[in-house]
């Protein structure tokens, strides 16, 4: 029964280490394209504005 029981445990814990993973990488492409967007809109405002485009 000791054994089953460390069977689970280290399960558990791989599977909740795997989770979080993917939801920091998931976090992590969220920022990044949210950050290239504003950027973007920044420079065809920026653009605009001193008339170079």
């Amino acid at each position: 029964m000791r054994r089953f029981a460390m069977k689970a445990l280290f399960t558990a814990l791989s599977l909740n280490r795997a989770e979080r993973t993917r939801v920091d990488w998931d976090r992590r492409i969220l920022i990044f394209s949210t950050t290239v967007t504003i950027g973007l809109v920044a420079l065809y405002f920026f653009g605009k504005s001193t008339a170079r485009w």
